[in-house]
């Protein structure tokens, strides 16, 4: 079997390609990787696998790269909602344009399948007190530029299914946490500000709320997912969401690193909130359960005990990433938009 994984030097792609070559030795493993912020080369030193690093986008890259290959597991975009806000062009080049370069060469080499990882944030948000959780089924209402282009790359997946015949699966996620995360996402952030002695930036109240899921559940339900749909066609074309039943109000998962780190209240630092900050996002995964089998196995506080853990133990990893590139806040990136307009 040999499968392109692209984006597999990032965060959530370098977990799921460390999880196939544990499962899986066997298999022949190439990752295409562009190596932006987020991917870095020496996350996959060492591993038994092909490494290219190119640009999505480039067609003659991905053409070359498709060759041969029997599944893709496209992973690489462009993640961070805050950085959309300020420069959303990158966004819809990777995420759409980027997608659809390896959809249109995917259906030229034949591909047995083409699984899409997707996010909960398509759905839009939720009101803070309601019971109400995103499935299969929520119409689609992305609120941010990452969000929209996250669901005009999955509305171009189903397309090339609908219209190509080309074999598709896609799993939308909540919110994934665990080691190798870039430290510009919230739990790292906060767990390495607190190692180099820095306050934590809380925005607002810590109000508003996620369903964290750790990084190794999610790599599972890909798994499942992709081999469910190479044995039974029924699968294909399908869409499952993958949550990890673990809804944490942001200032309930920042007491949990404070705790974990012998720290009090006093050092979060109330921040503004950003520009169209989500209350609330929930994940309701009874569909993969039901048809797969599939729950999570890991944990929420045990595993973010392992997170902090983790970060603590690898300064080498994320040090340099954290001092070399300034984080803006809020705040400033609010005086930055109207300065640009």
């Amino acid at each position: 079997m040999k499968i392109l994984i692209t984006g597999g030097a990032g965060f959530i792609g370098l977990n799921f390609t460390r999880y196939l070559k544990e499962k899986y030795p066997r298999y022949h493993l190439v990752v295409l990787d562009k190596l932006t912020y987020a991917g870095h080369r020496e996350n996959i030193s060492g591993l038994d696998l092909e490494f290219l690093r190119g640009d999505i986008c480039h067609a003659k890259t991905v053409d070359k790269t498709m060759r041969g290959i029997d599944i893709v597991v496209h992973f690489a975009a462009e993640s961070h909602v805050d950085r959309s806000i300020l420069g959303p062009d990158a966004f819809i080049q990777t995420n759409v344009f980027g997608t659809y370069v390896l959809l249109q060469h995917a259906l030229k080499h034949g591909v047995k399948l083409f699984h899409h990882v997707s996010t909960d944030e398509v759905f839009g948000a939720l009101p803070l007190k309601s019971k109400h959780k995103f499935d299969e089924l929520t119409p689609y209402a992305p609120h941010s530029p990452y969000s929209a282009s996250k669901a005009a790359s999955d509305h171009l997946v189903r397309a090339w299914h609908e219209t190509y015949g080309l074999p598709v699966t896609i799993t939308n996620t909540s919110d994934n946490f665990g080691p190798y995360q870039d430290p510009e996402k919230l739990i790292p952030r906060f767990i390495t500000n607190l190692i180099t002695n820095r306050k934590v930036p809380l925005m607002g109240k810590g109000e508003n709320v996620r369903d964290w899921i750790y990084v190794l559940d999610h790599c599972r339900a890909i798994d499942m997912v992709i081999h469910a749909a190479l044995k039974d066609s029924k699968i294909v074309g399908q869409t499952f969401c993958v949550g990890g039943n673990s809804q944490r109000t942001n200032l309930q998962v920042t007491l949990e690193i404070l705790r974990l780190m012998g720290k009090d209240k006093s050092w979060i630092q109330p921040v503004e909130h950003r520009l169209g900050h989500d209350a609330r996002y929930a994940v309701d995964s009874s569909k993969i359960q039901r048809v797969l089998g599939w729950k999570p196995q890991y944990k929420f506080e045990k595993w973010l005990e392992k997170t902090v853990n983790w970060y603590k133990d690898n300064e080498w990893w994320w040090r340099s990433l954290k001092e070399n590139r300034p984080i803006i806040d809020p705040a400033v990136q609010k005086k930055l938009l109207v300065k640009s307009r």
